[in-house]
């Protein structure tokens, strides 16, 4: 008898996140989980959240050598220096899209969502690091958007 697959609990089904923090720690999650397990990323997830300043943009849009030195000798993360200077550009990026359009939501909102997201899947391409398209399909269906077809 095979075991049914659910969702992680951090996946927003059925619903959206409600802050541009909330997308961001998604997107953050999404990238570094990129190669590994599930299992690794949830076990080090608190790590993550106190690592990265409970993931607050306006912080992390901030973090400069010392930061970057401090993330790469934290045991408690992936210390993967790409995926974290990824994560230092997309906090910037989420904070030049609120300047733009006032929230991710509604940048993400005024996005050509017809052909199965394939435009949004560029946009997220295009305006952030170390996201390919396998990345940003994941990350929209954990956001609660409505693909044709689980990634």
């Amino acid at each position: 008898m095979s075991e049914e697959w659910t969702p992680p609990s951090w996946w927003y089904r059925n619903r959206r996140p409600t802050t541009d923090m909330e997308y961001f720690e998604n997107l953050t999650r999404c990238i570094f989980q990129a190669g590994l397990s599930w299992r690794t990323i949830d076990a080090k997830w608190p790590g993550f959240r106190k690592a990265f300043d409970g993931f607050s943009i306006k912080k992390v849009t901030y973090y400069g050598p010392r930061d970057l030195e401090r993330l790469m000798n934290d045991e408690n993360i992936i210390r993967n220096q790409k995926k974290i200077l990824a994560t230092i550009h997309n906090a910037q990026e989420f904070q030049r899209i609120a300047k733009e359009h006032g929230s991710f939501q509604r940048w993400l909102d005024s996005l050509d969502k017809s052909d199965n997201y394939k435009q949004v899947v560029k946009a997220l391409m295009s305006r952030f690091k170390h996201v390919g398209e396998s990345t940003a399909e994941i990350f929209l269906y954990s956001v609660g958007e409505d693909l044709h077809h689980v990634p």
